[in-house]
């Protein structure tokens, strides 16, 4: 089935853009499961909005706080500390900042994280602080040694957000992966003879064609295709996307 155009009429109509992209991370999952060394384990993410659940229960104690003490050891001379007022207090929200996501592990290193694919969301691109918080995480992942996939079906907003990622890595912003809003490429960022190297992938979107197949790499010798028709084909039949 070739890629269809999931944020505008018709086929918004007949069903929503979430409702695949919640889908598609688990058949991308499904695929690479056939795929993978036995050493390496994917699991889907979706996450949407900002708030994260934190498990503070191990940051309580039974015992109330002690008073803070001046400095000079003596304990009669204790005095609760008052902070000076803060130099900026604005209501604000936080970035909403939507994940769709597959992670891939290595569980003989400790389940370390290895390799992440990233599929775009029109939140991802829908205002600067958006699209700065995506291209700071993606280049976090990167500057670990995290081989970093971006997929970007949006056909809603026209910023291309590998452009932005290679800017913010001082690279040329102009290239071919850069030209069309609708893009799919695979980074890695590795160290070889005691010199980073920055390699890509890049490969153009087109409504009516099929999807590319991109390196997943695993290791900075070893890697596994990414099959993105496939699994783009099989969330379609899942959800009788036709």
């Amino acid at each position: 089935m070739p890629l269809r155009d999931h944020f505008h009429s018709p086929l918004d109509d007949l069903a929503s853009w979430e409702e695949f992209h919640g889908g598609w991370p688990m058949e991308i999952v499904r695929t690479l499961a056939r795929k993978l060394p036995p050493a390496y384990v994917a699991a889907p993410h979706v996450h949407h909005g900002a708030f994260i659940e934190v498990d503070v229960a191990t940051f309580e104690k039974d015992q109330a706080i002690q008073p803070w003490e001046g400095g000079n050891g003596n304990a009669a001379a204790t005095a609760v500390w008052s902070p000076p007022q803060p130099t900026r207090a604005v209501e604000t929200d936080l970035p909403d900042t939507d994940e769709y996501e597959v992670r891939i592990y290595d569980t003989k290193r400790g389940r370390r994280l290895v390799a992440a694919i990233e599929i775009v969301s029109p939140a991802n691109k829908d205002r600067p602080e958006h699209r700065r918080a995506f291209v700071a995480k993606c280049a976090a992942l990167l500057q670990k040694q995290v081989a970093v996939s971006i997929i970007d079906l949006v056909t809603t907003r026209e910023f291309n957000l590998y452009a932005d990622l290679m800017e913010f890595l001082g690279q040329p912003k102009s290239s071919p992966g850069t030209e069309s809003p609708q893009y799919a490429v695979a980074c890695r960022y590795f160290s070889r003879n005691d010199r980073w190297r920055l390699e890509t992938w890049e490969r153009p979107l087109l409504v009516g064609e099929p999807l590319p197949t991109l390196p997943l790499w695993l290791a900075e010798d070893l890697s596994v295709p990414l099959d993105l028709e496939e699994s783009y084909q099989e969330t379609c039949r899942v959800l009788r996307i036709r």
